[in-house]
C-alpha cells in the first residue's frame, strides 16, 4: 500500500495560477509513473497529466499548454504548476502513483476557480 497527501488547493481567480504538491510514502522514483487526476461531483476521474519515470510527460488536451507536471527529487514530491485556469478546471486534483498493474491515489485537493 502506498500514502498520497496532496496540498495547495485553493479558491483563486480565473486567469491566476496555483502549484499542487504530491508527496508519497514510496520514493516517487520507485514509480513507473506518477499522475494527475481531477473530478467533479457525478462525474469520472479524468487522467490529466502523468510523468513517466524516465521523465517524459503528457497531457490532456483540456490543460495542454497550461498545465505544467514535474518531479522535485530533493522533496520527493510531484507538482503539478496550473497558469491561466479557468472556471471548467475547478474539481478535487488527486495524483497516483503506478507501478505495473497497481495504482493508488490520495484523498486529494479542492481547486476551485471563480470567474
Amino acid at each position: 500500500q502506498v500514502q498520497l497527501v496532496e496540498s495547495g488547493g485553493a479558491l483563486v481567480q480565473a486567469g491566476g495560477s496555483l502549484r499542487l504538491s504530491c508527496s508519497s510514502s514510496k520514493s516517487i522514483l520507485s514509480a513507473d509513473a506518477m499522475a494527475w487526476y481531477r473530478q467533479t461531483p457525478g462525474d469520472q476521474r479524468v487522467l490529466i497529466a502523468s510523468i513517466a519515470n524516465g521523465g517524459s510527460t503528457a497531457y490532456a488536451e483540456s490543460v495542454k499548454g497550461r498545465f505544467t507536471i514535474s518531479r522535485d527529487i530533493v522533496r520527493d514530491t510531484v507538482d503539478l504548476q496550473m497558469d491561466d485556469l479557468k472556471t471548467e478546471d475547478t474539481a478535487v486534483y488527486s495524483c497516483s502513483w503506478k507501478y505495473n498493474y497497481d495504482e493508488y491515489w490520495g484523498r486529494g485537493t479542492q481547486v476551485t476557480v471563480s470567474s
